[in-house]
């Protein structure tokens, strides 16, 4: 086998200094320069260039070479190669080679890559398609008034995706609007609208009152039996039912009312269940009504029989639409109803057996001889609104129980779940591992009702909010109810986690007072509107709500029987409705 010589070329060394000598140093002779020159790689484009000069790509991977023929001539401007084309620069006599297009030709072919990321890609068939088309372009730098142009439509997208999604979102509120919200109290032509409140003038309301002052204590309280703090869904006790001990009146009717305002100790007298709902009415969905009475310089708020503030409101501030039929168990009505009844039985329950009951300075107004009280107190209490008004309100409370060696008093409410389809959670699965879960549910769900209870409590002046959890015994059965939990509160610390605002509370009542007392003696319904955010103040007649005790017609078994019907067949009806289980609605 014959191996080719392998020559080694010929370095020439400069004595003066770094690099290749240069061709015009005398010192070297002609023949290491021709050496030299020999050894140059031909077509390599080397030039003198300063740092304030542009750089072109180094190598360009996105040329299109698929289609050779489509290419405009080699060397033309339009060609996207030529600035990678060489052959313009020659080697010059020396070691330096220089460009013989000149700099103007370099800014000419100048260009900067491209360093954005690859833009989202937005699926669909538009989009592969476009993109298809334009992968084989050199990216191009946007323009700002075109990224200024895609920003306005990804506005103006987004705006369009959230009043859709808003929309859908109030398809069952609407349709419950029209189900559920009705008005508390029809409104007759005869009435004059005098004024119409929205309730985002009230949000800035604020005002501050001073400590009240208590004037009198009357009733008798039992002792909170503290082996309900240890239930669990685990360990469930039965809700019994006990006869209706309590028997509440309106502000009007109350005889310590009545003795306090010929007394001559406040100008404005209502009920902290009445207060409560002025406090939280910007949080009320469903409509309720208040009766106020203008005699004098008193100014008296009271409530209708039979009127929405009797019951309890349940899933009143749920997006979830409730069953539309009022016999259905899970309507509004039925489920107000049977709320009532689960919060006085509990209220009954939760006390020490055969405790004593500790009486206070006088006994429950409005109660006849040998009729039985339920375990609770009224406080009669006064604040004073200004130099020349006071206020008084009758508090209610319902138990005591010793704390660190003192006696604090306590409100005792009920929750009440009747279907978890409904409400989202479990009870008896979340009750015991996730209480604030459950919590923040009945909050969305019950807001304006856990609100009230809360003021309430505050103008009670109580040292603790005892609530119960109660479940039905089957999400199908009303009648039998079992209690989970009970979780305790201090009004002050729960107020707070709720986002009551006592100032504004008080702001709230301040205003509807000042408004009241410009009005002239009469009587006058305030109506919350079933459909929009507000209150109505209206003038009605002086007899009016007398013979009016219930708005909507009675249910068929409790109306009159026909004159044809014989005197047993009464008879038989009348035992079968004695029959019927107590709490029924």
């Amino acid at each position: 086998m014959v191996f080719e010589a392998f020559e080694v070329v010929t370095v020439p060394f400069n004595t003066d200094g770094w690099g290749p000598p240069d061709a015009s140093d005398t010192s070297s002779s002609a023949s290491s320069t021709s050496v030299a020159a020999a050894n140059l790689l031909p077509n390599v484009p080397l030039g003198s260039f300063s740092r304030a000069e542009k750089l072109g790509r180094v190598a360009d991977w996105t040329r299109a070479l698929s289609n050779p023929s489509a290419r405009p001539p080699t060397g033309s401007k339009s060609d996207p190669s030529s600035i990678f084309d060489f052959s313009a620069f020659a080697v010059d006599e020396g070691f330096g080679l220089a460009n013989s297009s000149g700099n103007a030709d370099e800014d000419a072919a100048f260009r900067l890559v491209d360093g954005k990321p690859p833009p989202r890609p937005r699926f669909g068939p538009k989009w592969r398609f476009n993109n298809f088309h334009n992968r084989n372009q050199l990216p191009q730098r946007r323009d700002e008034e075109v990224e200024a142009k895609k920003r306005e439509a990804e506005k103006d997208r987004a705006r369009r995706d959230r009043l859709y999604n808003n929309n859908r979102n109030n398809l069952h509120h609407q349709r419950r609007e029209a189900a559920a919200f009705k008005s508390s109290v029809d409104i007759q032509p005869e009435w004059n609208m005098l004024e119409q409140i929205p309730f985002s003038s009230f949000s800035k309301l604020s005002f501050t009152v001073q400590e009240p002052e208590d004037l009198l204590l009357c009733g008798g309280l039992e002792s909170y039996d503290r082996s309900y703090d240890r239930i669990t869904p685990k360990a469930e006790r039965r809700l019994e039912r006990f006869k209706n001990r309590s028997f509440k009146v309106t502000t009007s009717d109350d005889d310590v009312i009545r003795r306090l305002a010929k007394e001559d100790k406040a100008t404005v007298f209502a009920t902290d269940a009445i207060l409560a709902a002025l406090m939280c009415a910007p949080r009320s969905v469903y409509s309720w009504d208040l009766v106020i009475q203008r005699v004098g310089n008193k100014l008296f708020f009271d409530k209708r029989d039979g009127s929405p503030l009797d019951l309890l409101s349940v899933h009143e501030t749920s997006q979830e639409p409730l069953p539309e039929g009022k016999d259905d168990i899970n309507s509004a009505h039925s489920l107000g109803l049977e709320a009532a009844f689960i919060n006085q039985n509990f209220a009954q329950q939760v006390l020490v057996k055969n405790g004593k009951r500790e009486a206070f300075d006088e006994p429950i107004p409005n109660v006849n001889e040998g009729e039985e009280n339920a375990s609770v107190a009224y406080r009669y209490r006064r604040w004073k609104l200004d130099d020349s008004m006071y206020l008084v309100a009758r508090c209610e409370l319902q138990s005591t129980v010793d704390l660190n060696n003192q006696k604090s008093f306590l409100t005792l409410n009920a929750l009440n779940e009747f279907d978890p389809k409904y409400s989202g959670v479990d009870w008896r699965q979340k009750l015991e591992t996730q209480r604030g879960a459950v919590l923040a549910n009945e909050l969305k769900n019950n807001g304006n009702k856990l609100a009230k209870w809360t003021a309430q409590a505050l103008l009670a002046n109580a040292d603790m909010m005892k609530i119960g959890f109660v479940s039905r015994v089957h999400p199908r059965d009303h009648f039998n109810h079992v209690i989970l939990s009970v979780l305790g509160y201090k009004p002050k610390d729960f107020a707070g986690q709720i986002n009551l605002n006592t100032l504004n509370m008080w702001g709230i009542v301040k205003s509807i007072v000042d408004l009241c007392m410009k009005l002239s003696e009469g009587k006058y319904v305030l109506v919350k509107n079933p459909s929009k955010p507000q209150v109505r103040i209206c003038e009605v007649p002086a007899d009016a709500f007398e013979n009016d005790y219930v708005e909507e017609p009675l249910p068929e078994d409790e109306q009159v029987q026909p004159p044809e019907e014989s005197s047993t067949e009464a008879e038989t009806n009348g035992a079968a409705e004695d029959k019927k289980p107590e709490g029924h609605a």
